[in-house]
């Protein structure tokens, strides 16, 4: 099972967050994207752009934020978090 959790956060607090699950046999990267289209889906966001930094942190950690420079559109909330909490 691979699970994500997405997270809005605003002042600290966490607004809303979502356990995104997928069981399929694609691959992580795949499982990634379509994890975080089902969050920003949930969430009714524009999809970030993953920047340099994002990747970076994504690789080391599996978890990164998704500050307003991530998004076109303007956003509500200070940052998005997405975390892989589970792998199988």
């Amino acid at each position: 099972m691979f699970r994500v959790w997405g997270k809005i956060f605003k002042n600290n607090h966490m607004l809303k967050d979502i356990t995104v699950c997928n069981s399929t046999s694609d691959t992580r990267t795949h499982k990634v994207f379509h994890a975080l289209d089902e969050v920003c889906y949930a969430f009714d966001l524009s999809k970030p752009i993953w920047l340099d930094s994002n990747v970076r942190e994504f690789q080391r950690h599996a978890r990164t934020r998704f500050y307003q420079d991530s998004f076109v559109d303007d956003i509500y909330f200070d940052f998005l978090e997405f975390h892989v909490i589970e792998e199988d």
